[in-house]
């Protein structure tokens, strides 16, 4: 005896594959979407750590310089250490490939302009009427003598 799926109110064996395939492309959406919300713009990068490069002055003598520097947040802290002195940094910022910094040089405020390239920064700097080219590339952290009993 054969019996139709009509007297039954049973679906299809095609309407249920059907119904089967749209689940399953509407599960493969969400997860699709889901794995894309993740995803975002590149980080850009923390510029924490201890740098080593040289200046120019005015002059055009070259400055060895060392940059010690913190990021937090886009904001910018740390030491500069030349052969010209030491001086803090007391401000800069952290956006994309621009850093900028100011830092105390003993009289007007001093500021240095840099664009990431790569493993490096490199830009000008300038201290009431004395500036130049900077670059500095990133370098191994300076580690303090161990401390031990004499």
């Amino acid at each position: 005896m054969r019996t139709s799926y009509r007297k039954l109110a049973v679906p299809g064996p095609t309407l249920v594959a059907r119904g089967v395939v749209i689940l399953c492309m509407m599960l493969g959406l969400c997860a699709f979407a889901g794995a894309q919300q993740g995803k975002s713009a590149p980080a850009k990068s923390d510029l924490t750590g201890h740098y080593e490069g040289a200046a120019k002055n005015g002059a055009g003598e070259v400055i060895t310089v060392t940059f010690d520097l913190t990021e937090k947040d886009g904001a910018m802290s740390g030491m500069i250490h030349s052969s010209h002195g030491d001086f803090t940094v007391t401000g800069g910022s952290h956006h994309g490939e621009e850093v900028s910094l100011e830092f105390d040089a003993g009289g007007p405020v001093g500021t240095i302009s840099l664009k990431i390239s790569k493993d490096k920064l490199a830009g000008t700097w300038s201290a009431g009427e004395d500036g130049g080219p900077v670059e500095v590339k990133k370098a191994a952290a300076q580690e303090e003598a161990p401390k031990g009993k004499s």
